[in-house]
């Protein structure tokens, strides 16, 4: 590590040398495509560099993208790979889906089931139209490990750095996904992302007074609304907009219940000059859907996807399993507003603020008692309200996990741009502020039904006066992060040669507000790490371009591994979940080479990657004895992987049909010897396959498309995922299958294209595991590093993908 830090150290500061007049200011590489530059006036033998030159190192903002390419719809079905591949000129592996792809798919898909296709990418969902969530990895490595941005700014929870991908975006109102396999550009505003980005972009409202409206139904009742309107240019000035607003709702496929979502965004652009440009979205979301149990492999086994919540409610047997106590409510609210100025020829500013607010829960439910109820290590009675129960030894109450979130944060940077050089500086700040708790508050039982989904109804107070809760804590998280990058074009613009620093410092301060916890009530940690990165793109031609990167990432351990939560026990010792605080952070070392060609009917892609994992993050089921167990962060050592990408895509070559396929052969191993947990061994795991990483993907789309009548069918093979770190459990492969048909009509009137689509998912209808959720050392007795013997722990859970899902959809733009 060191010795690789070194040299990409020195790669920076050469480029530095090279051109040093420009290395004084700073800003992102890319800037965007209305920007022009004085210099170009300069002799091919002094080229400069374009501000559309390919980037690595800061090209996150909208402003930073190049202008959307708008195109008439009759040509449009003569793009490669129907909207799943473009030109690109990035020095790293990078795929993307554009608008094309996405509005021939059913519609309210969520973004992770739009980019299923792409190489690298494992998708699943949990229910058919995404609005319960889903799940990721890529490159074998999971959501929480990939930084995700939608307008430049983050979308991962703070805390944990899950994503909920039904919370983000319409996807009518998307102009393109990003996805970057190997490395987040310098400038991504993350702490997580040491396994890749994944990048979205909204649509530019329309310069003419226009809109759209699509109206769709399916199976399970699932039923969808959408609407939009462009304002145009609002009189003689530079400022258009667009306002849009979407209502899904569906039946729950594995028992009760159902979901729904109300969702709304607005966007507005002014720009003038030469490369300025303001911006700003908001995006609002508020929707409530039904839990999904998951599974252990012998319940999977024995009730495969019927295990599901109960239906039915009897106050005089109640159960903790009744369907309306697992509901899963939140509201989100996100603003952003990029924004570029040109402040001079050579310099630019691009200042990218947000904020971010969220409140919701995954609710539960418990049997408790009143009459003994643990607070801490102290035993004591407990009430709850007014409740019509008749024992009070085994009360049902809501037991929610709250999650409440404050999040503001801005991206600033400085591009100077001089002959053949372009230097950047840069600055990214967040505050952030998260209140977890969960309450244990009272459930009518009448209807079963909680009388607040948030636990704001009569909560259960003790005998000292405290309000019960399994969390109760504060987290306070401040991240500062400076960068700094040169970028050199050689050789006529032939040669790209890019060099970089991040260094980031996290503070977080936390005080967890439960009594008897093993860290007390304030938590500090620390965190500071410098990320160097170097990359090169070099056009062999027109066509061919061959491109290199070396890149490092890091990862700070979740805010959960901070505080003891959860239900404490006396034979147990302590809470359910146990804080490890002193974890070192997750870091990765990114190496990529790769191959181009880019022609007139064929564009393929093709790149090897190597990476390396120290201190690798896992959560970890610890048997305690006594039949007791809780779950806890740890350091599950070091990994390694090598592997290719692959994709290719044409034009029509016959018959309007654009085929498209994507491939990846992974070899990834763990390169130590992983604690057994609670035993004090350690398994045999050095050299085994990682666990949640499919070795084998493939990907295959055939479009056609001649103007009125489309069509396309897709199929994703993903191959066996481990769920231990032994190897002795996983899920099987799978293969999914999709069917697209639909026909544009003629302009009618002021009705642009009116459309009619039908979309099949998953239309073999297989039931399948598509998700391992957590990890485990073995699930069965094993023999451990020193002989001992090593009992089975079969505690990972999995989640079950969503079945066949049939769309018919009618659009019309206007």
């Amino acid at each position: 590590m060191p010795i690789l830090t070194r040299c990409l150290l020195t790669t920076t500061a050469l480029i530095t040398l090279v051109a040093p007049s420009a290395a004084v200011l700073a800003a992102t590489s890319s800037t965007s495509s209305g920007q022009t530059t004085k210099g170009k006036k300069a002799t091919a033998a002094h080229a400069v560099v374009d501000d559309n030159a390919p980037s690595m190192m800061g090209a996150t903002a909208p402003t930073d993208q190049k202008s959307e390419n708008v195109e008439v719809r009759g040509k449009r079905r003569a793009n490669v790979a129907a909207g799943l591949m473009i030109k690109e000129d990035a020095p790293k592996s990078r795929s993307t889906v554009t608008s094309e792809y996405i509005e021939k798919q059913a519609a309210g898909l969520n973004p992770m089931q739009l980019i299923e296709m792409l190489p690298g990418v494992n998708t699943t969902s949990t229910d058919p139209m995404g609005l319960s969530g889903g799940h990721m990895s890529m490159r074998g490595l999971t959501e929480s490990q990939i930084g995700f941005t939608l307008e430049g700014f983050p979308i991962n929870d703070i805390g944990n750095y899950a994503v909920y991908p039904q919370e983000i975006v319409d996807p009518e109102n998307l102009r393109s996904i990003n996805v970057e396999q190997g490395s987040a550009d310098l400038d991504s505003p993350h702490i997580s992302a040491t396994g890749g980005a994944v990048d979205m972009y909204l649509l530019d409202p329309k310069e003419k007074l226009g809109g759209k409206i699509v109206g769709s139904y399916g199976n399970y009742n699932a039923r969808r609304v959408f609407g939009r309107l462009d304002t145009g240019y609002i009189g003689n000035t530079n400022v258009k907009g667009f306002i849009s607003f979407s209502d899904a709702a569906e039946n729950s496929w594995r028992g009760p219940g159902g979901q729904n979502k109300l969702h709304g965004e607005t966007k507005w652009v002014s720009a003038w000059g030469k490369g300025n440009k303001i911006s700003f979205s908001l995006i609002g979301n508020q929707a409530t859907s039904q839990l999904f149990p998951t599974e252990y492999m012998d319940t999977w086994k024995e009730y495969g996807s019927k295990y599901a919540y109960s239906a039915t409610w009897n106050p005089k047997s109640p159960s903790a399993n009744y369907y309306e106590l697992h509901r899963n409510p939140f509201t989100n609210i996100y603003a952003s507003a990029p924004s570029t100025f040109t402040l001079t020829d050579h310099l630019t500013l691009t200042e990218t603020p947000y904020f971010w607010y969220g409140d919701g829960n995954g609710g539960g439910a418990y049997s408790e008692s009143l009459t003994s109820q643990q607070w801490g290590a102290q035993t004591m009675t407990a009430s709850i309200g007014d409740h019509n129960a008749t024992n009070t030894k085994s009360l049902v109450v809501y037991n929610p996990s709250n999650t409440q979130t404050y999040r503001p944060g801005a991206v600033t940077k400085l591009t100077l741009t001089t002959g053949i050089n372009r230097a950047s500086v840069g600055y990214w700040f967040e505050y952030s502020k998260q209140i977890q708790t969960g309450p244990y508050s009272l459930v009518n039982y009448s209807t079963g039904k909680p009388y607040d989904l948030y636990g704001g109804g009569p909560n259960m107070i003790l005998a000292n006066g405290d309000t019960a809760q399994y969390r109760d804590s504060l987290t306070q998280t401040r991240i500062h992060t400076m960068f700094i990058a040169d970028s050199l074009s050689l050789l006529n613009g032939r040669l790209n040669i890019e060099g970089g620093l991040k260094y980031s410092v996290v503070n977080r301060e936390g005080h967890n507000f439960l009594p008897d916890t093993s860290t007390g009530p304030y938590i500090n940690g620390s965190w500071q790490e410098p990320l160097p990165a170097v990359a090169f793109r070099y056009k062999i031609n027109d066509e061919n371009q061959l491109f290199a990167s070396s890149t490092t990432n890091f990862r700070i351990p979740m805010n959960t591994s901070l505080y003891d939560s959860g239900a404490y026990s006396v034979a147990r010792g302590g809470y359910a979940t146990q804080a490890n605080p002193d974890q070192k952070p997750e870091f990765s070392i990114s190496d990529e080479f790769g191959w181009r060609y880019q022609g007139s009917t064929v564009m393929s892609s093709i790149s090897y990657f190597h990476y390396n994992f120290t201190n690798r993050l896992y959560t970890q089921t610890v048997n305690a004895g006594n039949g007791q167990s809780y779950s806890r962060s740890i350091n599950g050592g070091n990994s390694h992987a090598d592997g290719v990408d692959f994709e290719i895509g044409t034009r029509p070559i016959f018959y309007h049909i654009r085929p498209y396929f994507s491939a990846e052969y992974i070899d990834s191993r763990s390169d130590s010897n992983v604690a057994a947990a609670g035993t004090g061994q350690y398994v045999l795991s050095k050299g085994k396959f990682t666990p949640q990483t499919p070795p084998y993907m493939f990907g295959l789309n055939l479009d056609y498309d001649d103007g009125h009548l489309f069509g396309s069918y897709s199929l994703k093979y993903v191959a066996r995922q481990y769920s231990t770190f032994v190897n002795d459990q996983h899920i099987p492969s799978y293969i999914t299958m999709n069917i697209n048909l639909g026909y544009r009509f003629k302009d009618w009137g002021p009705m642009k294209a009116p459309t009619l689509k039908l979309n099949l998912r998953n239309i073999t209808d297989r039931r399948y595991l598509g998700y391992v959720n957590g990890t485990s050392a073995n699930a069965f007795a094993t023999t451990g590093l020193y002989g001992a013997k090593i009992a089975g722990s079969n505690s990972t859970t999995f989640s079950v993908a969503a079945p066949f899902m049939v769309m018919g959809s009618a659009s019309v733009d206007f």
